[in-house]
């Protein structure tokens, strides 16, 4: 992998001391014009002896900022998740949850959120021990889920994920304070290179990338259906990945990936007839716990970002 030629800079925002004993030392929707200043948080926490993960998967996690597993749960569990699915998709009431979203555009289901609180079986999946255990060393601590959803990118009407940074949201809407939370994907369906798998810049976790614009009130409403605040730019999202690169990793239902809270990803639309749909799962460090959000505005939903229920795994 070359070198990164994304220049990171001084931020010229001075840390801003909110009503909680946080210091926001990622500011970002702060100004008119985007910037970027280096990592300040480790990528690892624990070690080879804390856990599943040997030396070797932590120092690839450590530069690449993500980890791909062919297969990790039973193959019952996975059979059950993906029937709960089917009946998710056709219960009707499930069309009225507040955790629910819809594309735009369309009455096609996008996501369902908080999916470990309203099905048992996701919840096993969600609490699955081999991926605590992986989260855990990871995060070199206890850890609870801050978010779980079901992305259900459907056939011919799947529509995109920009480019973002998971972290810079939950940083600045949801209060996270510091780079100590992963994602974890599972594939309910195939991931193939043709119908908008996730897609990763590796390596670029190492970076935070500061984005424009004001954060307006409720803006999850909107956001959870089409993206386009707290999106990097187009000039520093270009050198990012003409030095980096992009990675897709593919695989069939049961694959695994679990990738940095700070890595830039995204997915493009799905105009094949076969569905992408994957359970995500967000495991936050018990050390990590949300502080009053970086934007100044009320707290979004506990369905988007647990702050209640700090429950160890």
């Amino acid at each position: 992998m070359s070198e990164i030629s994304l220049k990171p800079r001084q931020s010229q925002r001075e840390p801003k001391l909110l009503d909680s004993p946080a210091v926001d030392r990622y500011p970002s929707r702060l100004s008119l014009s985007p910037d970027v200043f280096d990592r300040q948080d480790p990528v690892v926490y624990g070690r080879a002896s804390d856990g599943p993960l040997d030396a070797n998967s932590l120092d690839l996690y450590e530069e690449n900022g993500f980890l791909h597993f062919d297969a990790v749960l039973e193959p019952s569990l996975l059979a059950d998740a993906v029937q709960a699915l089917e009946h998710l998709r056709h219960d009707p009431t499930v069309r009225q949850w507040p955790q629910s979203v819809f594309e735009p555009g369309s009455e096609q289901l996008r996501s369902i959120f908080a999916i470990h609180q309203l099905n048992d079986v996701m919840r096993q999946v969600c609490h699955h021990p081999k991926l605590v255990a992986m989260a855990q060393q990871l995060l070199g601590s206890d850890v609870y889920v801050h978010q779980s959803r079901i992305n259900d990118k459907s056939g011919f009407g799947g529509q995109p994920f920009y480019w973002h940074s998971d972290f810079e949201t939950w940083h600045v809407e949801d209060g996270m304070p510091a780079m100590r939370a992963v994602s974890c994907s599972i594939a309910l369906t195939p991931n193939t290179p043709y119908n908008g798998p996730l897609m990763l810049v590796p390596g670029s976790h190492h970076r935070f990338i500061a984005c424009v614009g004001q954060t307006p009130e409720d803006h999850y409403k909107q956001s959870l259906r089409r993206q386009d605040l707290g999106v990097p730019d187009p000039e520093n999202l270009t050198q990012l990945i003409e030095a980096l690169g992009v990675m897709a990793p593919t695989g069939l239902a049961g694959s695994v990936t679990f990738f940095e809270c700070n890595t830039v990803h995204g997915s493009n639309s799905n105009i094949t007839p076969f569905p992408r749909s994957n359970i995500f799962v967000v495991y936050n460090s018990l050390e990590n716990k949300l502080v009053t959000p970086f934007c100044g505005l009320a707290p979004r939903p506990n369905f988007i970002a647990e702050r209640e229920q700090y429950l160890s795994l």
